[in-house]
């Protein structure tokens, strides 16, 4: 781990497929990336990387482009430069270098890649979504639980697709149940494609809210960005929400605090290590029961991510 390879081979291409729709690695550095490297490198405690108000930017001192809202130049040139990320990310704020409010920045998911893939057009739940996928390691159907309230399921949501009112009953509303309440965090957040930044409208819910209204006029209409975890209760209790935490608040940031302090978010990291150090998998029950060992240590640690590494190259070495 004391080689500039890690940072910009090994960790890059961990988190690379993080910040992009496709889940691509052929992407170039980005805020987002450089943040969790800068993480990795620094032992800053990893369940922040979705509440934090933290960004890593190039040293000021490497002549860069100066770091911009609207911007990749800065992390393209860092990378085509081939400048040490071990050496040569500085700690800096979200709030300071892009000017949102620090109580509206979330860790990665207020990054300017984030947001230009996840908050850019569409309802913000591609958000949600994607960070279900990518720091809790579970698709959105595999999180369906029918027996969740539907009360705030949005306007644009068809009660009976097709004309079938089962759809919705037996399907629709598994995801949507959940979703829609947490994802209400993010009312306040789009990406201008036009400016190739981040916005933030605090207080004033974004359209994209409200759109599609007329497909079930009597659905939930979002008034804030207050959230609730609905999944506190029913089969996703299994993924272990932290109990020292409300479970419902209003914006990203707390959003971020929940899914970081769940089991799940622990586990998850544990495996895409295990998966880069061992090249596979988890297989089988010796695997898993050394992915729960790896969780509580990468716990007991202070969720220092490089702690993980080190136990999965003990475990597979030789392998």
């Amino acid at each position: 781990m004391d080689n500039p390879a890690f940072y910009a081979v090994t960790l890059k291409n961990l988190v690379t497929p993080w910040t992009n729709r496709n889940q691509t690695v052929f992407a170039p550095l980005n805020d987002y990336t450089a943040t969790v490297i800068g993480m990795v490198r620094d032992d800053v405690p990893f369940n922040e990387l979705l509440s934090g108000d933290i960004l890593y930017v190039g040293d000021a001192g490497l002549g860069l482009p100066a770091v911009s809202a609207s911007s990749n130049t800065h992390y393209e040139q860092l990378e085509s430069r081939g400048i040490d990320l071990r050496t040569g990310l500085q700690r800096r704020t979200q709030s300071s270098v892009y000017g949102i409010p620090a109580a509206a920045t979330a860790g990665v998911m207020t990054s300017r890649a984030a947001a230009q893939s996840f908050f850019i057009a569409g309802t913000n739940r591609a958000m949600f979504r994607f960070t279900l996928l990518n720091q809790m390691c579970r698709e959105l159907d595999e999180t369906q639980d029918t027996s969740r309230p539907p009360d705030r399921i949005r306007q644009d949501v068809s009660r009976s697709p097709g004309g079938d009112a089962r759809l919705f009953l037996n399907n629709c509303v598994g995801c949507h149940s959940g979703m829609d309440p947490m994802a209400q965090a993010f009312a306040y957040y789009t990406f201008d494609d036009t400016q190739g930044r981040l916005v933030f409208t605090a207080g004033s819910v974004q359209p994209k809210y409200s759109i599609n209204a007329d497909t079930f006029k009597q659905g939930f209409v979002t008034p804030d960005d207050s959230w609730e975890n609905r999944w506190r209760r029913g089969q996703n209790a299994l993924l272990g929400w932290d109990q020292a935490l409300p479970g419902s608040g209003n914006g990203a940031k707390s959003l971020g605090q929940e899914f970081g302090n769940s089991d799940a978010f622990a586990s998850c990291q544990v495996e895409k290590v295990f998966r880069t150090v061992c090249l596979r998998s988890p297989t089988d029950t010796l695997d898993r029961s050394e992915i729960v060992s790896m969780a509580s240590s990468f716990r007991a640690s202070g969720f220092r991510l490089k702690q993980v590494f080190a136990d999965a190259a003990a475990y597979c070495m030789g392998q």
